[in-house]
């Protein structure tokens, strides 16, 4: 990578959107990522088409995606716990319609308004859909500044490749830490957006954009499609990253902020001579099954650490089949675990 700047994850993720093509974001005010929108609303208006604009709510934030999604144009919105929650009918109208966007959730602690401080507590709403119906979003989880730019390049780019929705869940502490950052992101890929709302132009049949389908049979049918298309996702597109897994006895699965911390435990831990590694999980959907069950078969335990009661952990014992334990070394309500509340469970797991 070239010349790096410092800059804070919010920002940075704004500018690298900016950079991905987005030159459209609606959003509303919310503790910790509302320097996306502070951002946002300083750069857009200085680029050629470039709109910005702070809807009356959440509500008619996510309304407004869906109105330019249907144009083609790469555009996001941001919010914060509470506010996802607001855009979640939203967010399944763009699932129902197959329009591409980039949604990104900076997580505080909840349930409720709850606090400001960094959560993980969205984990099911983000990787079972968060809205009603049948359907996914491919959820990105960033663990550095850096992460923040690149995901959010890649989130449009998958959005445009198949035609749906992906959101960036991060943490607080990912939003407003400030790290060093290449901006060198390469170029922007263009898809096939022949589907899209551009004016017929009396050269074609309009276009339809749409969700209601009022014949059973057909919507049958268009969820199914769907769920082929989740498939060659599932197949092709995770993503996570292996940290001393080669001679692991025990595995530690994190992501964001909890996976620092716990390379940091890992690292104390063989210091004392037990062998811990760390799968890291990039895409929480689709999430890494595949690599966790072959852990199953060499390690004795995992540990999933979590800013949560514990909801990652469901998926893990899903992906390895209950083959071995998983242990919750957890904190929640704003609080992230120290080394030394996983080294604790590190210990446990060693005794298994």
């Amino acid at each position: 990578m070239g010349e790096k700047v410092l800059m804070k994850g919010n920002e940075a993720m704004a500018e690298a959107a900016i950079m991905a093509g987005c030159h459209h974001y609606f959003g509303y005010p919310i503790t910790p990522q509302t320097e996306v929108a502070a951002y946002m609303s300083k750069r857009l208006p200085k680029i050629d088409g470039g709109v910005f604009l702070q809807a009356e709510s959440e509500i008619a934030a996510i309304n407004m995606v869906i109105g330019v999604a249907s144009t083609g144009k790469r555009v996001m919105t941001s919010s914060s716990s509470p506010g996802i929650s607001l855009k979640s009918e939203g967010i399944s109208y763009l699932a129902g319609c197959d329009l591409p966007a980039l949604i990104v959730n900076v997580q505080r602690g909840g349930p409720g308004l709850g606090g400001i401080q960094p959560s993980q507590s969205d984990y099911f709403q983000a990787t079972r859909g968060s809205g009603h119906g049948d359907y996914h979003m491919i959820v990105l989880a960033p663990a550095s500044v850096q992460e923040m730019v690149n995901l959010t390049f890649k989130g449009f780019d998958l959005a445009d490749k198949y035609r749906m929705t992906s959101m960036i869940l991060a943490d607080g502490t990912m939003g407003q830490m400030m790290e060093p950052v290449s901006l060198e992101l390469g170029e922007v890929k263009n898809y096939d957006k022949s589907w899209a709302l551009t004016g017929t132009k009396l050269e074609r049949k309009p276009n339809i954009v749409n969700s209601l389908f009022l014949k059973p049979d057909e919507l049958e049918v268009f969820n199914f499609n769907r769920f082929d298309r989740y498939k060659t996702i599932e197949e092709n597109e995770v993503m996570y990253e292996e940290y001393k897994m080669e001679d692991a006895e025990i595995c530690i699965v994190a992501f964001g902020v909890a996976a620092r911390v716990s390379q940091n435990a890992i690292d104390a831990a063989r210091a004392k001579g037990i062998k811990v590694g760390m799968i890291r999980p990039i895409t929480l959907w689709p999430f890494p099954k595949k690599p966790l069950l072959a852990a199953a078969d060499k390690v004795k335990a995992f540990v999933s650490v979590e800013l949560n009661m514990g909801q990652m952990k469901e998926d893990i014992e899903l992906a390895t089949r209950c083959k071995k334990p998983v242990l919750l070394a957890n904190r929640t309500g704003g609080m992230i675990p120290t080394v030394e509340n996983i080294l604790a469970k590190i210990d446990e797991a060693d005794k298994i």
